[in-house]
This record gives structure tokens, sequence and C-alpha cells, in this order.
């Protein structure tokens, strides 16, 4: 028969189990949703391939949009606003980003896609946004953006009627950055 010191043993173990692998689901949560994210297009998260289907038929309005976190000393925009892309096409379009200050900073931008039922059909091949920016003082650099709008949009219920979506950037500066800079 199990005294009740046994039985306490028992649950503060149960207890320290349980405790630690909330803990690892804690540390886990961040990557797992990340992935989550970029499986389903969920937020607004867009796609990474390797290149773009080709082109079909019909159109989208892309919008550019650009911000910088106000610590972060950039200037930062799109060199074009908007774009009208036919599904499945390759497109590129650049940003320009200039360091304001006379020493190099480095930032890393962040993205998302609106409407955001339309990240998981709005795929990059390649993005500025995939590495961190170090810029030198007063440099300037322009940053292409390859990417295409899958033609799958059209066929989803859900997204079909999307005409204009925009892709949104925004730059934080990075403390400690890994490139050296």
């Amino acid at each position: 028969m199990n005294t009740i010191a046994e039985k306490n043993k028992t649950v503060a173990f149960r207890a320290a189990l349980f405790g630690l692998a909330m803990l690892g689901l804690a540390f886990a949560s961040v990557p797992l949703y990340r992935v989550f994210c970029q499986v389903t297009g969920f937020g607004g998260t867009t796609q990474v391939a390797d290149r773009a289907p080709g082109a079909v038929a019909g159109q989208v309005g892309v919008r550019f949009d650009a911000n910088v976190e106000p610590s972060m000393p950039w200037k930062f925009a799109p060199e074009q606003t908007t774009v009208r892309v036919h599904p499945g096409a390759r497109t590129t379009i650049y940003y320009r980003a200039t360091n304001l200050v006379a020493r190099p900073t480095t930032g890393r931008a962040v993205f998302n896609v609106t409407p955001s039922q339309a990240g998981q059909y709005f795929s990059k091949i390649e993005c500025f946004c995939f590495t961190e920016q170090t810029l030198k003082g007063g440099e300037s650099v322009k940053m292409p953006v390859i990417f295409y709008v899958d033609p799958k949009i059209r066929e989803d219920d859900a997204t079909k009627h999307i005409d204009e979506i925009t892709l949104s950037y925004t730059f934080y500066p990075v403390e400690n950055p890994t490139n050296g800079g």
C-alpha cells in the first residue's frame, strides 16, 4: 500500500515533468508557428519558391508598402508602388534603402501580405527579407524582390475575387548582426 509520502513524490514528479514539457513547448512554439504560417499562408505569410510556373491569362494588382521602425536610421521605399501582373509570371521589383547615419547599421525586414488569404498564393523567389541587411554609413542600395502570384489564386473561392494584393515590409534594427555589420 502506498504511503502519503510516496503519493506526494509521485505527484511532485508528475508536476515537474509537466512543467518541463510546458517549458519545452514554449521554446518550440515560435518555430512551429512560423512553419504553420509558411505552409498555410496564415496571417499573410508568403511562400518561398525556386521558380515561377509561367504566366496565365488575367491580371492581379500588387501594391508595395515600406515602413521603418522609428529607431532605425534608414530611408526605405519601393521604386514603384504598384504593378499589374499575370498570375504565374515571374516579376521583379526593387526597393531602395538608404542609411541616414555615418556608421554602418544592420536591419531585418519583416513582411506580410494583405488580404491575408492571398499569402498562400504569393511566392517569393528572391527577397532582401530572407537575410539581415547591413548598410555602410550614407550607403544607398537597390534591393530586388522576385515573386509571382500563384495562378491557383483564381480557383480558390476565398481568393478568386481579389484584384489587388499589398506586400508590406517593415525594417527593424538588428542589435547584434550575424553578418559582421
